[in-house]
């Protein structure tokens, strides 16, 4: 398995392994795809990593900036990450994760956020800062932030607008 970069030809396979992986979950509206899409469109998809395996896409990773009391200070969130159900658990997400959080780092980013289960992000370094919220977020445990440096930003983060348009019917 090789994790790259997503290319034009990866667009459609994208939206079908992230349909796939969140179909049916409880926690999803299934606009994750829709999400994305809308991301890419609008230029403010800042990563897009997927895993191919045997020259097939298996997994799709997404970072895209977010705003922290309005403002741009640095910081990705990353999300959604989408593994075709049959390979979830066998590290694929993980290593995703891993290279996507990687590459931002290298471009400067001052730290990273998502929503999403503590306990299978918290094995990144991902934890809750009880000064740094989000307002989507189901229960405070369910928002978590990796700073990459001493310095935690407190009061309200943003996801990119693609996050908080209506659902695809």
């Amino acid at each position: 398995m090789i994790i790259r970069p997503e290319t034009q030809q990866d667009i459609k396979a994208i939206e079908q392994v992230t349909m796939s992986a969140f179909n049916g979950k409880p926690y999803s509206d299934n606009t994750e795809p829709l999400i994305i899409h809308r991301l890419r469109e609008a230029g403010d998809l800042s990563i897009s990593l997927v895993a191919e395996d045997e020259g097939k896409v298996v997994g799709h990773v997404a970072f895209s900036i977010v705003t922290i009391n309005g403002n741009d200070p640095g910081w990705y969130g990353l999300g959604p990450v989408s593994v075709l159900p049959e390979l979830q658990k066998t590290g694929i997400g993980s290593g995703m994760i891993r290279e996507g959080l990687r590459i931002i780092k290298e471009k400067g980013a001052k730290g990273c956020v998502l929503e999403g289960s503590p306990l299978y992000y918290q094995r990144f370094g991902f934890k809750s800062y009880p000064d740094l919220y989000y307002e989507g977020a189901p229960a405070p445990e369910f928002f978590m932030a990796l700073p990459f440096y001493d310095d935690v930003p407190k009061g309200r983060v943003e996801f990119n607008e693609a996050f908080y348009n209506a659902p695809l019917k």
